[in-house]
């Protein structure tokens, strides 16, 4: 049976994406003009995040698809059918 995507593999893929969410969030609030802090900076923290799932989606398939390919043996035994 193929090994499956654990959370700590997801997590340490995604470190690097996750901090430049988090610079993105951060940058997008704080430049913000007082008084408008939702208005100026949600559209930007929505698309930041909008990214961020869509890159984390992938990667959780890209790990998976790799245990899958890692199972699969191309030379591997051959059933007492197959070939004779």
């Amino acid at each position: 049976m193929p090994e499956k995507v654990s959370t700590q593999q997801l997590e340490k893929a995604l470190r690097g994406e996750f901090k430049t969410l988090i610079t993105e969030v951060v940058e997008a609030v704080n430049g913000a003009q007082p008084g408008r802090i939702i208005p100026d900076s949600e559209e930007r923290v929505r698309q930041a995040t909008a990214l961020f799932r869509q890159r984390l989606y992938e990667r959780a398939l890209q790990l998976r698809q790799k245990h899958n390919e890692q199972a699969f043996s191309p030379c591997g035994r051959r059933g007492p059918d197959v070939g004779e």
